[in-house]
């Protein structure tokens, strides 16, 4: 849906014109229902190949003979491709918001070879201090194998060190290296640049509200996980 298309006219019986727009995996199917819909020769436009996505269709009219008139070509339209309605459902907006700033935070860490885990670990660490594996994976609610494998990559770059417990050799004990500690320091500007472009429609009092809200928010489906968790 987010894929570039084109856009062409067609004209029914009645020699009215009309705009079709078409998206399909076979933009032939497209080509087939139209024709049947307009009762007219109609070709089929093909926007430049995707990998991975769905090809965007445009049917167009058919090309005049040489020499008649031809109407002005009309530039493509909006890339917005999501009704107007759904922007009515928060949990919509919330979700593609999301998304869009994972994308381009996502962007920043992979250039650093991290992840969002990664991330999310460090700050955990330096937000609380050592902590044992079993106890950062309920807190992240993740899997603990999952766990033990971003931790790896961690103790790998030299940002984070693990160590038995003294008083319980069978529990292991993660803890922020002073490494660690400034390559999440640096982080802090590729952060900051990533809601810099998600926010930037948003002046600084509204982002402090946007903020208080979503922490607000937050903090209430927090506490109601907590409450259905309990027997």
């Amino acid at each position: 849906m987010e894929q570039p298309v084109y856009s062409g006219t067609a004209h029914g019986p009645d020699g009215a014109r009309f705009a079709v727009v078409g998206i399909s995996n076979m933009p032939t199917d497209w080509a087939q229902v139209l024709k049947g819909l307009a009762g007219a020769d109609l070709t089929l436009l093909t926007a430049p190949p995707a990998t991975g996505v769905a090809a965007a269709a445009v049917v167009g009219a058919a090309a005049p003979e040489a020499g008649a008139d031809r109407p002005a070509a009309a530039g493509p339209p909006s890339m917005s491709m999501t009704p107007p309605s759904v922007l009515g459902l928060n949990a919509y907006l919330m979700y593609a918001l999301g998304k869009a700033a994972r994308r381009r935070l996502q962007d920043r860490l992979t250039a650093r070879g991290l992840r969002l885990w990664h991330l999310t670990v460090l700050t955990l660490l330096s937000d609380l201090g050592p902590q044992m594996k079993t106890v950062l994976a309920a807190r992240l609610d993740m899997n603990a194998s999952d766990l033990v494998r971003i931790v790896n990559d961690l103790v790998k770059t030299g940002y984070v060190e693990c160590d038995r417990d003294p008083e319980d050799r069978r529990r292991v004990v993660v803890r922020l290296t002073p490494d660690g500690g400034s390559a999440l320091a640096e982080l802090g500007a590729d952060i900051a640049s990533a809601d810099d472009e998600v926010l930037a429609p948003l002046d600084a009092e509204e982002r402090l509200l946007l903020s208080s809200l979503l922490r607000r928010v937050h903090t209430h489906l927090e506490g109601g996980t907590r409450t259905a968790a309990r027997p």
